[in-house]
């Protein structure tokens, strides 16, 4: 998600914009908005997606906590944190706050110094939030993307590994979509737990969306790293489905003509590419060529890994083929 400049700060009185609010925004180089009518907030919000929404929680409190209420209960709203800050003492008022919604309530309880700290780990923890997968916590596109520069700019040498399921539609239409998420989450954890296991911090693991993940590694710890997960893949997915399709190894699915054809198991497909003979200047063209190898492993039997051994082209030579493991 794109960085938002914007702070929007609602008042029905139409109070200032406290001043440590204030020293915070312009901390930051923020840009912050005062707002009397909760159908403009509730608009700008919608439109334009703020950093921050600040409600004033002196005076025509119900103005703000039904506002709070409508926008935390709207999914796509709901992602925008949303402070209550009040220039009184309202420790009675603090529960009904939080529960319309508010993500953290300031009072002169606390001092100027604690308040701006206390915006800035709301700030961090949404921003957080909304970088992961919901379904299996794992970061999102923009951790991914984030990592890959990351190491880019690092001068490392890395690989970039996309793991793909193979015939995972036949069975989520064979089973439900509930197996389905299963068989994701299992996956997110097999990817989690052998490359964070082997490799610690050193190694990254990302989801895309779907049965799409991304895990990035050293390229010296490639063989071992992805002899591992497919080991561990091919132990455990037979298990995921009933025992006759998982003793006869296949089962019967019907295609889009509606012609019954045999579906194997499903496999893992991991296409890799890595920066050791390529010099990349965006995290786009690892994705392009990731997605590329990612195609390829997938026309090849079972489950695989495919490292892109091709050179940066240079005229009148050739590249190599990728290896097939």
């Amino acid at each position: 998600m794109r960085t938002r400049p914007t702070i929007l700060f609602f008042s029905p009185a139409g109070r200032p914009v406290p001043d440590f609010v204030t020293r915070w925004v312009n901390g930051k180089g923020l840009t912050v908005h005062l707002l009397r009518d909760p159908a403009e907030v509730e608009q700008r919000v919608l439109r334009s997606l703020p950093r921050l929404v600040v409600v004033d929680a002196d005076g025509h409190e119900d103005q703000g906590m039904q506002l709070c209420a409508r926008l935390k209960a709207d999914p796509y709203t709901a992602i925008v944190p949303l402070a209550a800050v009040a220039a009184r003492h309202v420790t009675d008022r603090v529960q009904a706050w939080f529960a319309a919604g508010a993500d953290e309530v300031l009072t002169p309880l606390f001092e100027p110094v604690e308040q701006a700290g206390r915006l800035d780990g709301l700030v961090a923890r949404a921003e957080r939030d909304v970088a992961v997968n919901p379904s299996t916590r794992l970061p999102g596109t923009t951790e991914i993307e984030r990592e890959i520069r990351r190491r880019m700019e690092g001068g490392e040498q890395f690989a970039v590994c996309y793991a793909d399921l193979d015939h995972f539609k036949e069975f989520n239409d064979r089973y439900s979509y509930y197996d389905g998420d299963r068989v994701i989450y299992l996956l997110s954890r097999i990817l989690h737990d052998v490359v964070k296991g082997m490799l610690g911090p050193e190694g990254f693991i990302g989801h895309i969306g779907g049965d799409d993940f991304i895990f990035i590694v050293a390229v010296p710890k490639i063989p071992l790293v992805c002899d591992e997960i497919l080991f561990v893949f091919d132990t455990l997915i037979p298990y995921q489905y009933n025992e006759q399709d998982r003793r006869a190894g296949y089962y019967f699915g019907k295609d889009r003509r509606g012609q019954l054809h045999r579906v194997p198991l499903m496999t893992l497909s991991i296409g890799i590419v890595t920066n050791q003979n390529r010099r990349f200047t965006h995290p786009a063209q690892v994705s392009e060529l990731a997605t590329e190898m990612k195609s390829y492993a997938k026309t090849q039997p079972g489950s695989v890994y495919v490292v892109d051994r091709r050179h940066d082209p240079e005229p009148g030579t050739e590249t190599e083929a990728g290896e097939v493991r």
